[in-house]
């Protein structure tokens, strides 16, 4: 993962690399360009057997919905959504907003965010929740929510970038947005977040 935050990604040679979980909570596929990761604890040879499958073209056969059906119930999981993946380097200094932390281990949003991360912390503003953790091989993520009623007037933008200065020093900060959701794609695109590739988790319940 930090290769890719580096701007160094795997050879667009159309091929999928097949590696372990990193965790037993963590199964999926990652998307870059022309090259693909399915990170399962399941058989490679099932895997590449499964994707040969999928009537499409092979570069996209990763993240297409036959074989992540076949990959949720073969691993007896959910698959989620296909998401933009973004990353963006961390900021010196205070960040643009003074969000406060929540420290109620029982808040919904702090419930939600362990199912998918480990260290989590939550930030509240007028208006707006920030989320941080570690995801996905213990990379740093976060997640924004701005409410309706707070929403045109760069709140988003300002809570991603928040993200960014509350990292430790040296970290890189992920974040992943529905491709449909353009107003969050591009709030995190102008806090500096930059497009990698696409992923999608697999889940065990409800995603």
């Amino acid at each position: 993962m930090a290769d890719a935050a580096g701007g160094l990604f795997p050879p667009p040679d159309g091929s999928v690399t097949v590696v372990p979980q990193p965790s037993a909570r963590e199964a999926g596929v990652l998307a870059f360009s022309a090259h693909a990761v399915v990170f399962t604890d399941e058989d490679p040879a099932w895997v590449r057997t499964a994707l040969a499958a999928v009537p499409s073209d092979p570069l996209a056969a990763p993240l297409s919905p036959p074989f992540l059906t076949a990959l949720a119930e073969r691993t007896g999981r959910v698959a989620g959504t296909i998401d933009l993946l973004t990353v963006a380097g961390r900021l010196p200094g205070a960040p643009p907003l003074a969000p406060a932390e929540v420290r109620d281990r029982a808040h919904p949003r702090v419930v939600r965010a362990l199912r998918y991360r480990e260290d989590v912390r939550v930030f509240m503003v007028d208006g707006g929740v920030l989320v941080l953790g570690r995801g996905v091989a213990g990379r740093w993520e976060c997640a924004i929510e701005v409410d309706p009623q707070a929403r045109g007037r760069g709140l988003g933008r300002a809570l991603a970038a928040s993200a960014r200065h509350l990292l430790p020093e040296g970290e890189w900060i992920w974040s992943q947005q529905a491709p449909g959701n353009a107003t969050s794609v591009r709030a995190f695109q102008a806090a500096g977040y930059r497009p990698v590739g696409a992923e999608a988790l697999l889940v065990v319940g409800q995603p």
